[in-house]
């Protein structure tokens, strides 16, 4: 029996654009199309609901590792909420327990993420970056971010790092 893939989706919550949780639901539709599993920070707001619902409606397995100590907050497309009580440390869980990151947008807290994922030498996609997300995390020296135009590109640069032929 094999491991499933797990793709951390990764964005701002309520502060959010349109487009940034268009991206996150569609990047999660992929992910579940792949047979991945998607991994969010499990709120109901901004990329993660996007990501999470969009996996879901496709037929994926989603999880959420919430902040706090309860489920209140959650997705109501997360399948498997996982109160963690570890406030913002859970990005770190986040990371560790994916296999690689896709990034839509950009805000604090997901930069910690970004962050962490590289300094753990993990693949991570950024979706539509703006030119300084992209030059600020090339310029940590951890790794190289992966800049792509669209959820489409995300996926093929995914399964090129994760499935090598």
């Amino acid at each position: 029996m094999t491991r499933r893939t797990v793709i951390g989706v990764i964005g701002p919550g309520d502060d959010a654009s349109a487009a940034e949780r268009e991206a996150a639901r569609r990047v999660g539709q992929l992910v579940a199309a792949a047979g991945w599993v998607t991994l969010t920070g499990g709120w109901n707001a901004g990329v993660m609901d996007a990501a999470s619902r969009g996996a879901r409606e496709a037929g994926g397995l989603t999880v959420g590792l919430l902040p706090g100590r309860d489920a209140e907050g959650a997705s109501p497309g997360v399948e498997v909420v996982i109160p963690t009580g570890l406030g913002e440390a859970r990005n770190n869980l986040v990371v560790l327990a994916s296999d690689a990151l896709v990034c839509c947008g950009m805000s604090a807290g997901t930069a910690s993420e970004a962050a962490l994922a590289l300094r753990a030498g993990k693949p991570l996609v950024l979706v539509a970056p703006a030119q300084e997300t992209a030059a600020f995390l090339r310029s940590l020296r951890r790794g190289e971010p992966i800049a792509v135009a669209d959820a489409e590109a995300a996926i093929v640069a995914l399964k090129r790092l994760l499935e090598p032929s």
